[in-house]
């Protein structure tokens, strides 16, 4: 049995091999055998999947952002159609990544109407306000939605699509993370030692527009704050020569970590990010954060004044209740300031960090029980 299993960028990686894990899991309990022929990264190739294409670092977010990546993103699409072309599979399983992904769904749906299609973790064109066009693409190209959001699900059952909400999961893997305690020994950090994790970016342009803003917060908080240290746990190697070089330009008391990313977040007091998954892992772990995006300023004048594209909230922690949580600074308001009023605020507040500590166990109801990744894989069986 052959599934292929489409996605990119580093989140859709961690999604995708959690959830090849479950998949092979289930196949030795049913007797199965499986082989799974994924577009995706370093994560999902370790979990069991066979790599066609690493696709972790041409994703993008954005109108000009996405300008660099169209070449290398056509190459693996005609790379794509030629595989499944000459390898038909027996299921197709898409994880976000609309652009690539929806032109592989067009694709199966022209050439292999047979051969059912997933879409798990489908892009939040449910948040936005500009989604009619958008939503029509995603259910247009799928047999079933596994939704991990209980908006989400609902949202796609009110356009008609056969969706099921199956929780986050992000729940599964996080038995996995140290506690507290554990991880600030094993990095080295007294009791009394303030740890901020910094996690500027997952993507290329994320370097560009959210590094210099955090880092000049971070800056400043230091200046304020001078036995604060900053660990800035790396998503990919290729970004750790740029923000070593920027750790020296701004004079961060600040150790990069790229093999104890979990201890980085599970240490920390309080946290700094970039808006995406991680913010879920965050709250998970009980730790305070401010969440910030930026995009290239045409772009965002583009999606605000041309499509008017509105958004109740960015970050996936205030999305999975619908309410504001954590704190977001989306471009104009990403400014150091507004950064290290609510870092002092989180830092010397119990009570403001208690609050938000009260909220995330209201979060995490909305997550759903252990196991996602197995019920997900269940439904996925059920269309074989």
């Amino acid at each position: 049995m052959r599934i292929f299993i489409s996605t990119g960028e580093v989140s859709g990686d961690l999604q995708g091999s959690l959830l090849v894990t479950a998949l092979k899991r289930q196949a030795v309990t049913s007797g199965l055998e499986l082989e799974i022929i994924a577009l995706g990264g370093s994560k999902m190739a370790a979990a069991g999947a066979t790599l066609l294409k690493n696709t972790t670092s041409i994703g993008s977010f954005g109108l000009l952002e996405a300008l660099p990546f169209l070449l290398p993103t056509f190459l693996v699409q005609r790379q794509t159609f030629a595989y499944l072309q000459q390898y038909p599979p027996d299921l197709v399983i898409l994880i976000d990544y609309m652009g690539l992904n929806i032109s592989i769904g067009n694709y199966l749906r022209r050439h292999f109407p047979q051969v059912p299609v997933v879409y798990y973790i489908a892009p939040q064109a449910w948040v936005s306000s500009a989604t009619v066009r958008d939503t029509a693409k995603i259910i247009g190209v799928c047999d079933k939605l596994l939704a991990i959001f209980p908006e989400e699900a609902r949202y796609f059952q009110s356009e008609g699509a056969d969706a099921i909400w199956v929780g986050h999961p992000l729940v599964d893997r996080m038995p996995n993370f140290p506690s507290r305690e554990t991880a600030r020994s094993q990095l080295g950090i007294k009791d009394d030692a303030i740890a901020i994790a910094l996690l500027p970016a997952s993507r290329r342009q994320e370097l560009k527009y959210l590094l210099p803003v955090m880092f000049q917060a971070a800056q400043k908080i230091q200046s304020q704050l001078p036995h604060a240290h900053f660990w800035i746990p790396l998503s990919l190697d290729i970004y750790r020569e740029q923000i070593e070089k920027e750790i020296q330009n701004y004079e961060l008391s600040a150790t990069v970590v790229s093999d104890q990313q979990q201890q980085a977040l599970a240490a920390a007091d309080l946290a700094i990010t970039k808006c995406g998954t991680v913010n879920l892992e965050l709250a998970l772990l009980n730790v305070p954060q401010i969440v910030l995006y930026r995009l290239h300023p045409l772009t965002y004048w583009i999606a605000k004044r041309i499509l008017k594209i509105t958004f109740p909230f960015a970050s996936p922690v205030n999305l999975m209740v619908m309410k504001g949580i954590v704190p977001e600074f989306i471009q104009e308001t990403a400014t150091p300031e507004n950064i290290i009023q609510s870092a002092m605020e989180l830092l010397l507040n119990s009570q403001n960090r208690g609050k938000m500590q009260a909220d995330y166990q209201e979060m995490r109801q909305n997550m759903g029980n252990m196991g996602v990744c197995d019920r997900a894989a269940q439904e996925i069986f059920q269309l074989f």
